[in-house]
């Protein structure tokens, strides 16, 4: 296992991330980035999925940085994993590979967002942050993915989302359509008229209803049962 190593913020509420990735030099590179942001604090590195469970125990993140090409369990692999755990931390897949493929497998395993390496250092510490307060986080080229995706369409999973979001209620479902257009919960407490209470906990039953993790996942929900 790829030595601890914590750097950052060292405030109470500063953001705990683990680096998850086979390349020490990523590694040090993403720390050193995250380094410069007083609300983000490395707290573990970890050279393969495999490796995950242990350090997640260990240093206790709310935000995995997960690479996806890795020699032993892939990040991939890894994410549906950790994910399946109960209070599981955030998942931000950073990976020099955008094929279709990685994409909706990372997001539909619990993944809340998906970089490119080449994202600028403070879209990283950016999305670090959004993600670990629960937002979705995607580079431009793959929004630009999951929006031909749904543009293409595909039956068998249209079918299982309709299904599934017959199970919300009508307010319920109004959240859900919300959180597919990317609204903050301000935002839909601003449309709804709720507060943002409210909101938060229709998002949570949302949630459960569905058996999802996150956001992400209820947006590609609504997406795959064409009403997006």
């Amino acid at each position: 296992m790829a030595a601890p190593e914590r750097s950052g913020g060292d405030g109470m509420n500063a953001v705990r991330v683990l680096i998850v990735d086979d390349d020490p030099l990523v590694r040090a590179g993403l720390t050193m980035i995250l380094s410069g942001d007083e609300e983000v604090a490395v707290v573990g590195q970890a050279a393969d999925g495999a490796e995950v469970p242990a350090a997640v125990a260990r240093h206790r993140p709310d935000v995995v940085l997960m690479d996806i090409r890795m020699p032993g369990v892939d990040g991939l692999a890894a994410t549906e994993a950790l994910r399946r755990r109960p209070g599981a931390p955030e998942v931000l897949v950073l990976t020099t590979f955008d094929a279709d493929e990685f994409v909706l497998r990372a997001l539909r395993a619990g993944a809340s967002g998906f970089l490119l390496k080449d994202t600028p250092p403070g879209q990283i510490r950016e999305a670090v942050l959004r993600v670990a307060q629960g937002e979705a986080t995607l580079s431009p080229s793959v929004t630009r993915q999951l929006i031909a995706h749904v543009a293409a369409g595909v039956p068998p999973e249209r079918s299982r989302a309709v299904d599934l979001l017959d199970r919300l209620s009508p307010r319920e479902r109004e959240v859900a359509m919300a959180v597919a257009q990317g609204c903050s919960n301000a935002e839909i407490s601003a449309a709804l008229y709720l507060s943002v209470a409210t909101v938060k906990a229709h998002v949570s039953r949302v949630l459960t209803k569905l058996d999802l993790n996150n956001r992400v996942q209820v947006a590609l929900l609504v997406h795959d049962a064409g009403l997006a």
